[in-house]
């Protein structure tokens, strides 16, 4: 079992900065990838980026590429989403999730494990 807990989240400006983290617990984290969604009020979840297991091999959707990165500690058993450039249609609960496979996916029934979320609000 895994245990994620997202935080980072609040209001900024448009072209503001956050940086999210996804803190994890339960068992070793680095035998997880981990991808980051996110949802918009009336949406479906989106999928915003994927990092492996080991660091080394990521993917960005169309929305976040240029401006989001993903990384991660495993140290730390943390994976981070650094968004820079943020737009109003940026404005979701962001949720991060965990599978037990070394590569991550866009597939949100492809994760076991899923955080609460937290709001990240982009005022114009």
């Amino acid at each position: 079992q895994v245990q994620l807990v997202e935080s980072g989240g609040g209001l900024v400006q448009a072209g503001g900065s956050l940086r999210l983290s996804c803190a994890a617990s339960g068992r070793t984290f680095n035998s997880d990838a981990v991808g980051w969604f996110r949802q918009a009020p009336g949406k479906e979840r989106e999928p915003i980026c994927t990092i492996s297991r080991s660091g080394f091999s990521t993917y960005y959707a169309d929305s976040a590429k240029g401006r989001f990165t993903i990384s991660r500690d495993n140290a730390k058993n943390t994976v981070y989403l650094q968004m820079n450039s943020l737009k109003p249609e940026d404005t979701a609960v962001y949720y991060c999730a965990a599978r037990s496979w070394p590569v991550g996916s866009y597939r949100i029934s492809d994760y076991a494990y899923w955080g609460q979320g937290t709001q990240v609000t982009v005022s114009s």
